[in-house]
């Protein structure tokens, strides 16, 4: 007698049809979201716009600045402009505005990495009491303590030179800077530095071999945000100096506008060239910018 060792072929269960609401979330992420489009691309327009205005009209001569159409392209454009404003000794002021905005992020980095370091491992009062000292200064102008700081200045023996620019700034942009690296150190896990302490490793290895390279978005953020800093600062330049070798680029556009009068075309290619260096490091640090201020926003 031979049994039948054969078996019967799987039935196929019928797959349960996707509930609406499902397949409505899909049509949608296949079609997009024609609101947002439309508020993206007003806004792509309301940034370049002016823009195109501005570089146009640097590229145009001065009756045609001042008679034609500011949208429309310029029929016979010229550099003399920017010819005009490289003479006038724009490169030292770039020069100037380069070592600020160099020396405050360094010192920036230096400073701020570290303090936000103990703000985050350390548990002490001290530590808590220093890190809300330091989001006091988010709160405090700079035209609040101008006077003061004018009179600090003066009696280090610092008027009238760089040193002058650079140390207020890099003041001033303490505050937000420890703020955005305690939020990025914070996504460090515990379990990473409890390792690294099983292994011997002390506070200054942890925080250069472990919190240091896992906030290298934060980092960037800082020092995105110190170099802008540096760079448009205006108050702390027509305060704290006065001689022409240590004029800045916002102080140079300010004596461009007296000296050029009313040529318009002049003074814009001068705001063009000041502002391609910053734009072109925007450009290349941007995704770190931004990873950076999600981090902090979602804390």
């Amino acid at each position: 007698m031979s049994t039948d060792t054969r078996t019967a072929p799987p039935r196929h269960r019928p797959v349960p049809a996707a509930p609406s609401g499902a397949r409505t979330v899909r049509r949608r992420r296949r079609l997009g979201n024609p609101v947002a489009g439309l508020g993206s691309l007003i806004w792509l327009v309301v940034v370049l716009v002016p823009l195109y205005t501005l570089v146009s009209a640097s590229l145009m001569r001065q009756d045609q600045a001042l008679n034609g159409d500011p949208l429309a392209v310029p029929a016979d454009p010229t550099f003399e402009n920017y010819e005009t404003v490289l003479d006038s000794g724009f490169a030292a002021l770039l020069g100037n505005t380069a070592i600020v905005a160099f020396a405050t992020v360094a010192i920036v980095l230096v400073l701020s990495v570290p303090v936000a370091y103990v703000a985050v491992r350390t548990r002490s009062r001290l530590s808590s009491l220093a890190f809300r000292m330091f989001l006091l200064g988010v709160a405090i102008p700079a035209q609040a303590v101008i006077v003061p700081l004018y009179l600090m200045i003066g009696r280090l023996g610092l008027y009238d030179t760089l040193w002058a620019i650079i140390l207020p700034t890099a003041a001033f942009a303490m505050p937000v800077a420890v703020l955005v690296l305690s939020g990025t150190m914070r996504d460090v896990s515990e379990e990473m530095y409890e390792a690294m302490a099983l292994d011997g490793a002390s506070p200054v290895r942890m925080l250069w071999q472990l919190a240091v390279p896992l906030s290298r978005a934060g980092i960037s953020t800082v020092a995105i945000f110190s170099a802008l800093q540096a760079w448009n600062g205006f108050l702390f330049p027509l305060i704290l100096t006065q001689s022409e070798e240590n004029r800045v680029l916002t102080l140079g556009l300010f004596n461009f506008m007296t000296q050029f009068g009313v040529n318009i075309p002049a003074v814009l290619a001068a705001i063009v060239l000041s502002v391609v260096p910053i734009f072109a490091v925007y450009l290349v640090a941007r995704r770190a910018l931004i990873d950076g201020l999600m981090g902090v926003g979602g804390k």
